[in-house]
């Protein structure tokens, strides 16, 4: 396993940066090894921190498949103001990600709500138009979900952007991608297989990394961190260039 590389520690929170293929905390199947469990052998405090035993400290969190920026607690008054935070969507959050597909346009906000799906994955269609007894069957059910996209740069077939999200549904990005029918290149789980070349560079893991995360601290002064692309990823992007 990589280790989490621990980027910026103050006496109430401690932010980290996840490598891909690790758990932030264990699910109901016990697992070891993840992001909580290497924070809580350097800061044993953050035992006591959280509203759940199973997630001390964590206030939000990366799929396992993903990697980059995270804050984690060290004290229950600092999670409660990240927990409203989050709430109040206050809190800035941007990834560096890899799609299939030209973008139409170098910037765009997707705001297709999204709904639980089945075998672990969420649902997200393109709205509909506005409700009426017409339209009644095929308004989308789901949560609110604003995906705001930026064009880094466009190699070949694929569009590196910047997308910040606006709210925190579960697998936002990766759904929201899939429905705009650009998905995130190595995503397992939303693929389209008709997008995938013979002649296409392997990604053992997905192209998606928190690369931004600003929030508040407790005496109301912004914290900003960024993180670049890991090794990885950029060694993806170069073979695509060459390919």
């Amino acid at each position: 396993m990589i280790e989490p590389k621990i980027v910026q520690v103050e006496k109430d929170y401690v932010v980290v940066e996840k490598p891909a293929g690790i758990l932030v905390h264990p699910t109901q199947a016990g697992e070891k090894d993840t992001l909580i469990d290497f924070v809580l052998k350097k800061y044993k405090e953050i035992k006591k921190v959280g509203d759940s035993p199973e997630r001390p400290g964590i206030a939000h969190r990366l799929d396992k498949e993903a990697s980059g920026l995270l804050v984690i607690a060290r004290t229950q008054k600092m999670f409660e103001h990240l927990k409203k935070q989050f709430q109040a969507r206050t809190i800035e959050k941007e990834y560096l990600v890899l799609v299939y597909g030209k973008m139409s346009k170098e910037h765009g906000i997707i705001d297709f709500a999204i709904d639980r799906g089945g075998e672990g994955r969420m649902v997200s269609r393109p709205k509909t138009n506005a409700f009426s007894v017409a339209t009644a069957g095929k308004v989308q059910p789901g949560k609110e979900a604003i995906t705001e996209y930026f064009l880094e740069k466009t190699i070949g077939r694929f569009s590196l952007l910047r997308v910040k999200i606006h709210t925190g549904r579960t697998h936002q990005i990766r759904a929201h991608m899939f429905a705009f029918n650009h998905p995130v290149v190595g995503d397992t789980l939303y693929l389209n297989r008709k997008l995938v070349k013979k002649n296409q560079p392997k990604l053992d893991r997905l192209f998606l990394h928190s690369a931004r995360l600003c929030f508040d601290d407790l005496a109301g002064e912004k914290k900003c961190f960024e993180g670049g692309l890991p090794e990885e990823l950029k060694e993806y992007l170069q073979k695509l260039e060459r390919n």
